[in-house]
């Protein structure tokens, strides 16, 4: 089961932020690629406690272009502040680098912890990972089912990732049960963003159903995307 990578995005300011200023000019130098005076003020926020400021140290530490050398243990550190304040970004951040080892020591049940908790908050990138999680036993007990519902609210935000997670769960019934026309139907959403597994997945389903069948899982995909990816099972 496919995951998603860190989410790598320039943070609006937090509203009622007592240290907004900061913030707001570390975002203003952020755009002009002024990454001197982006770090500064992030840093001056973030010491004094914006969650927000604390985020986008874990982004710019974390990530290469932002002028600074890449230091995944200083990422981290950042995530972990801002994560323990709540912030659903800097949770999944720091799960990802809990899963993959970046920053800290390797630690799939620190990975489930974090990932669940961004995952409470709508996160369809964790929600998706979360399933990946359940699905292979990692740092938690294997539960196809629990992976499955965790797909599902993913794939009904849009997430290609998880649309074809769960293709593979109705593929080959697992948490669910198997049902070919289901799963051509989130492969066949899916590859409409271009998803080369997406893609792969829906010419080996279609060897397995009738031209009846394919016709039915196309008509449900066109009104799956019409509703934009809600209510589609």
């Amino acid at each position: 089961m496919s995951k998603f990578k860190l989410i790598i995005t320039t943070l609006t300011m937090c509203i009622g932020s007592v240290w907004a200023g900061d913030l707001e000019d570390g975002n203003a130098a952020l755009q002009r690629e002024d990454y001197v005076t982006a770090l500064k003020k992030y840093k001056s926020a973030a010491e004094k406690n914006d969650v927000k400021a604390q985020t986008m140290l874990g982004v710019i530490y974390g990530t290469d272009g932002y002028g600074v050398k890449k230091n995944y243990a200083e990422a981290a550190r950042w995530y972990k502040l801002a994560a323990l304040q709540g912030d659903g970004a800097a949770q999944y951040n720091l799960g990802f680098m809990y899963d993959n080892g970046q920053g800290v020591l390797q630690d799939n049940a620190e990975a489930v912890r974090w990932y669940k908790l961004a995952a409470a908050q709508g996160l369809s990138n964790a929600q998706n990972n979360l399933g990946s999680m359940y699905a292979n036993g990692q740092g938690i007990a294997q539960d196809y089912a629990e992976a499955a519902r965790w797909y599902k609210l993913a794939a009904a935000q849009g997430s290609v990732g998880a649309q074809v997670n769960l293709g593979l769960s109705y593929a080959n019934g697992q948490g669910i049960l198997q049902d070919n026309i289901r799963a051509h139907m989130w492969f066949n959403l899916a590859a409409v963003n271009g998803d080369e597994n997406a893609i792969k997945y829906r010419k080996i389903i279609v060897e397995e159903m009738t031209p009846q069948q394919i016709a039915q899982a196309q008509i449900l995909a066109r009104e799956c995307q019409a509703r934009n990816f809600k209510k589609c099972d």
